[in-house]
């Protein structure tokens, strides 16, 4: 079975997506997801410039030696760009295995390990009545375990803030799909490390003075802190007995984590932005965080990651797939398959896709009393509209950034 077409396809229902789908000669298709916010089209670039012409003709059924080949024969290795678009063509030779096979893609990864995934969602508020509004509704929704985002007290806007953002055409509605916006250049935040410290655990204070001790709530501190700051976070947070604390620091420096690890007993998540498992080395062997943050699409695919989690499961780290909707309903359906397989699986992020991403891919999991489930059909279980697709093209969005009071650029 040779694949005989690849085509990549740029669509822009709610927000920039970028999909990879190989054909074979058969007939039989795969989707991959290869979206990078804010960077899409170096993907597109590379994929079609330079990955494209290389697989025409290969064997579809030689995922771990096309794998391989893309990764070890371009020279440059790693990266966000690369291993998104290696990440794209694995997903989707795994999608076309598994239909040529007539099972869904869990069963080719060893089977279910679970019945469903616990899932998270997103609730925040510019204040504190307004971020319990938020975390009702996600219990309504189904929600089992819910992410605690709130505005700190003379800061105008600040990351996972829903209502902060505004998109074209919904100027004044809170909007839970994506931060970027659609503008020729990045929106600026402000930000100020001493006043987050001050004020973040009053709010999971009166969280769980509202709701109770059984929620598992999460928080991400979006690599804004120092290891020292990290420290002093974690520990004042421990008495609201936190799911996790997700990117306290830029995870970069590995090293930084022995000091956080030190001096609190706070779980740990890191990785949303690493790509290999080169990025992870020090942190799982010396048991410096507990659970793995990468998504299938950014880290090489569903091999890679596996691999990763396979790494991690030794030393009793579990996965906390990234989620949110800069992944794909393809990247979504490739996380979800994962992580009904291993043995190590923590949690998942979901963030439900807008209604015109909907439209444009057809998915068959299913969401039931706070977990997912990728559903039985062939393959991965998404498909691709490419009519509906065509409605909706590129346009310009890019991730905010922040500048402290004094104007210096600040992680955000």
């Amino acid at each position: 079975m040779k694949i005989d077409r690849a085509e990549v396809i740029v669509t822009s229902p709610d927000r920039n997506f970028v999909t990879l789908k190989l054909t074979t000669d058969d007939g039989l298709t795969g989707l991959g997801d290869a979206t990078l916010n804010g960077r899409e089209l170096a993907v597109v670039s590379y994929l079609a410039d330079h990955v494209v012409p290389l697989l025409i003709g290969r064997d579809a059924h030689a995922i771990e030696d096309t794998w391989q080949f893309l990764y070890r024969s371009a020279y440059w290795r790693r990266g966000p760009v690369t291993m998104a678009a290696i990440a794209a063509v694995d997903v989707a030779l795994w999608d076309i295995k598994a239909k040529a096979a007539g099972m869904p893609l869990y069963q080719l990864l060893g089977g279910a390990s679970r019945t469903g995934l616990l899932a998270y969602g997103h609730a925040s508020g510019k204040d504190v009545p307004e971020l319990f509004d938020s975390v009702r509704s996600h219990l309504e929704q189904g929600y089992k375990a819910i992410r605690i985002q709130t505005g700190v007290p003379g800061l105008r806007a600040i990351y996972g803030v829903a209502s902060n953002v505004t998109v074209a055409g919904n100027e004044g509605k809170r909007y839970d799909h994506e931060p970027a916006q659609r503008a020729p250049l990045p929106v600026e935040e402000d930000w100020d490390t001493r006043a987050y410290l001050t004020h973040l655990p009053g709010v999971f204070e009166a969280v769980r003075s509202e709701f109770g001790p059984d929620i598992p709530l999460l928080h991400d501190g979006h690599h804004r802190m120092t290891p020292i700051q990290a420290a002093r976070l974690g520990k004042a947070l421990e008495p609201y007995d936190l799911f996790w604390l997700e990117d306290c620091t830029p995870a970069e420096n590995q090293d930084a984590l022995r000091l956080v690890r030190q001096h609190t007993t706070t779980p740990l998540a890191i990785g949303e932005v690493f790509n290999t498992v080169w990025d992870y080395q020090t942190l799982i062997t010396e048991q410096l965080i507990d659970y793995v943050r990468s998504a299938v699409t950014h880290t090489g695919g569903i091999s890679a990651l596996r691999k990763i989690l396979d790494f991690a499961a030794q030393y009793q780290i579990k996965s906390g797939m990234h989620g949110p909707t800069d992944i794909s309903p393809v990247g979504m359906a490739a996380a979800m398959h994962l992580g009904l397989a291993i043995h190590n699986f923590g949690i998942q992020e979901y963030m439900k896709h807008g209604a015109l991403t909907d439209s444009v891919f057809q998915q068959s999991f299913t969401w039931s009393d706070g977990l997912l489930h990728p559903g039985d059909k062939p393959g991965i279980g998404v498909e691709l509209d490419t009519d509906e697709a065509g409605k909706y093209p590129y346009q310009t969005a890019y991730l905010p950034y922040n500048r402290l009071a004094d104007g210096t650029v600040h992680d955000w």
